[in-house]
């Protein structure tokens, strides 16, 4: 049964309006996924939609009607209004609106607590990133990943502790085992609780997504913000984090 739905949050960051209005039109591939917005109103937004507000640095809207693959929902819209805080810095609301037509209360949790990591990475791009290219990879674990109570595979396999767990500080120090590495390599554990893991390196953002909670393999997001970054196999990298999530749900 279709069933509207909104999620709003807001936060406060350290950056400009400016630097969040690119982070959030052109600098996707930094926290998100690669994404383009055509920058007018009634321009061309993401997923076949619209741009319906675009107010440099301040408002942008789109919106999309029977969202382009994704058959769970028939509206979508990402409305960001950004206001400068006085003595520096912005604040930002977010709000994700549409409607879900099945599963309404799953799709609910999901999209809540992924906006929930989206936002806490993006503030993790502007604080530590920002204005930096990124080539983005991502990779899903196989379909047994799905099955509810999957996803601390991951943790034990990244070498993480159980006195890490349902910790959302930034800045905890961690050792962890990452493909293609030689031996632990030094990180922050700037998020992670039941469903999602960040870690981040000087120049990388490792991702972990928990969808098994919401019917759906584990994933996971690399943000690459190397000097090198360009020029690097990543389609080879992709394949190289799919075998280890495939190891990972073999063990």
């Amino acid at each position: 049964m279709s069933k509207e739905f909104k999620i709003a949050q807001e936060f406060e960051v350290q950056a400009s309006p400016g630097e969040v209005w690119a982070a959030i039109t052109t600098g996707t591939a930094g926290w998100l996924w690669p994404v383009e917005y055509e920058p007018r109103e009634g321009g061309a937004a993401p997923f076949g939609g619209t741009v319906t507000a675009w107010d440099p640095p301040r408002h942008l809207t789109a919106r999309v009607e029977n969202v382009a693959e994704i058959d769970t929902q028939t509206l979508n819209e990402l409305d960001h209004i950004i206001e400068p805080r006085e003595g520096g810095g912005s604040w930002v609301r977010y709000t994700h609106s549409g409607i879900f037509v099945d599963d309404w209360e799953n799709q609910y949790d999901g999209a809540n607590q992924h906006t929930t990591f989206y936002l806490h990475t993006l503030r993790q791009y502007l604080t530590h990133f920002t204005g930096r290219p990124a080539v983005f990879v991502s990779a899903d674990a196989p379909a047994a990943s799905a099955q509810p109570g999957s996803f601390p595979a991951v943790a034990r396999a990244l070498g993480l502790t159980d006195d890490t767990a349902d910790s959302t500080a930034d800045g905890t120090a961690v050792r962890v085992e990452l493909p293609g590495s030689d031996g632990p390599q030094d990180a922050v554990l700037d998020y992670r609780d039941a469903h999602f893991i960040g870690l981040r390196t000087r120049d990388v953002m490792y991702r972990f997504f928990g969808r098994d909670a919401f019917g759906a393999p584990v994933g996971i997001g690399v943000h690459d913000f190397r000097p090198q970054a360009a020029g690097v196999d990543h389609k080879k990298w992709q394949r190289d984090w799919e075998e280890w999530l495939t190891g990972v749900y073999a063990a």
